[in-house]
């Protein structure tokens, strides 16, 4: 037996057959309007000011909804900029069009000409002289199409949801401005935006397990990018002094609130500066961005008021940790020794980590949730940064900061290490101690070990993850409300 919306759907495909048979193209090849929903509702306000008639005006969009009133009809039209009421007399229509308007639905697409009024109500609305069918929509929208609430058809169906829910899209627009606001901040800067390559015969710049594909002409494997770092170092070497890049990042591990398999970084290069400079720019940067976007340096995310006005709190590593986990990790000097006493505290601990993934356990456990206003951890253990410059005054430790607001990780920079010696060293004694325990192994990248030994300027670096900024910025607690198109498992 045929469903509700099955029913639904024959219904619709059976005007569609009536509106051909009319010699009627449901799907014509365009439209021309004079106005979007936007610029209608601004003349017809310039119009009222200055008293003057009504003009003609040509709309296209959605019908959104239907109120049929006897021999008139409003109906809801939706484009990319708003919405505006129109109102139909049927008695006024021609013979075609009131049989055209007749076959159509809630989902349809259409094009109307007339002139604009106010009704008695106030309400913005066009009478409708002409009607065009410009798409016919044949399966019907969510029976709740002012508020689709089903989140897993929300992200399956990402174009329901734009449709029906006019906060979402208020998202991915806040989104957009977002992304241009910061490319401006660069840009008046001096960083030149540049693109690198997204297949490499690498996997390198960070620690993460990468996705792997074939490149059957070459015959050879590549991985997807888990970071543009090491590309982007070539071109310092190179003689460009400002870089960035904003693209997407694939990383072959979890899925949560915080984590989508791909995702959109940026990161920025800047020769003779280092991680304090950096650091001032980031704040610099975000309530730049945030003002530009919003109005505001302060944003609500989590039910607190989150002041993105520099300077933001700056915490040693180290300190942050005693503080909320009550662990000195200079204590414990390897995995063994802190592992052990990162039990006593309950911790559900992995024995195949090492001493740097123990300690950003320690930090993503105890510390993260604490950090809601802005803050800066930073002075890594020099396992967990092998691409960082160590502190001239202790060497277990490397000039690099992560930046937290809301409770989560948003950037991460460094000091950039350029002691090509050194920077070999490191990679081979990550890789022996990473080859049996962890699949995420950093492959070492000879040809940019090369690169560094024709000299790199010193430079301090920055990845910022744009969808958790987007997240702050918007007030979204998942990283899946901020990605058009997130990565789900395939319903069985």
């Amino acid at each position: 037996m045929a469903s509700r919306l099955d029913r639904i759907a024959q219904q619709r495909r059976q005007k569609l057959d009536r509106i051909r048979r009319r010699g009627i193209e449901p799907y014509p090849y365009g439209y021309h309007r004079s106005h979007t929903t936007e610029q209608a509702l601004a003349l017809l306000e310039t119009q009222e000011e200055r008293s003057q008639e009504g003009a003609t005006v040509s709309l296209a969009g959605r019908i959104m909804a239907n109120r049929p009133m006897g021999k008139i009809s409003f109906l809801d039209l939706r484009d990319g900029s708003g919405k505006i009421q129109l109102c139909l007399y049927k008695n006024r229509l021609s013979e075609e069009s009131l049989e055209l308007f007749q076959d159509l639905d809630i989902g349809d697409i259409i094009g109307v000409s007339g002139k604009l009024f106010r009704t008695k109500s106030g309400e913005p609305t066009l009478e409708v002289e002409s009607l065009t069918l410009l798409a016919k929509s044949l399966q019907p929208l969510p029976e709740k199409w002012h508020g689709l609430a089903d989140v897993d058809k929300r992200y399956r169906q990402r174009y329901l949801d734009l449709i029906a829910n006019a906060e979402t899209k208020e998202t991915f627009q806040v989104r957009s401005r977002i992304i241009a606001a910061i490319r401006d901040f660069l840009n008046q800067r001096g960083f030149l935006e540049v693109e690198t390559p997204v297949l490499q015969p690498s996997a390198g710049g960070a620690l993460a397990r990468p996705f792997t594909t074939h490149h059957h002409a070459l015959d050879q494997d590549f991985y997807l990018r888990i970071a543009p770092e090491l590309h982007l170092k070539r071109l310092l070497i190179g003689g460009f002094d400002r870089v960035y890049e904003l693209g997407r990042i694939f990383r072959n591990e979890g899925v949560s609130t915080k984590h989508n398999p791909e995702f959109t970084m940026l990161e920025s290069y800047e020769a003779y500066v280092d991680y304090n400079d950096v650091m001032s720019m980031v704040e610099e940067m975000v309530s730049e961005v945030c003002q530009q976007v919003l109005g505001s340096d302060k944003v609500e995310f989590g039910g607190e008021i989150i002041n993105l006005k520099p300077p933001w709190q700056r915490l040693e590593l180290r300190q942050a940790i005693k503080k909320y986990a009550g662990i000195d990790f200079e204590k414990y000097p390897d995995a063994d020794s802190l592992r052990a006493e990162m039990l006593k505290l309950k911790m559900e601990v992995d024995p195949q980590k090492d001493r740097g993934r123990l300690i950003d356990e320690l930090i993503s456990t105890f510390v993260e949730p604490n950090l809601m206003q802005p803050t800066f951890l930073a002075d890594y253990p020099v396992e967990m940064s092998p691409l960082a410059k160590t502190k001239p005054d202790n060497d277990r430790l490397v000039e690099r900061f992560e930046a937290f607001a809301g409770g989560m990780e948003i950037a991460n920079a460094f000091t950039e290490l350029n002691d090509p010696v050194e920077q070999r060293e490191r990679f081979v004694r990550q890789q022996k101690e990473r080859q049996v325990k962890d699949e995420a192994e950093e492959t070492i990248d000879q040809d940019f070990l090369l690169a560094l030994e024709y000299g790199m300027p010193p430079a301090g670096g920055l990845g910022v993850g744009i969808d958790r900024l987007v997240m702050l910025l918007t007030g979204q607690q998942s990283i899946r409300e901020v990605i058009l198109f997130p990565q789900l498992k395939e319903k069985p």
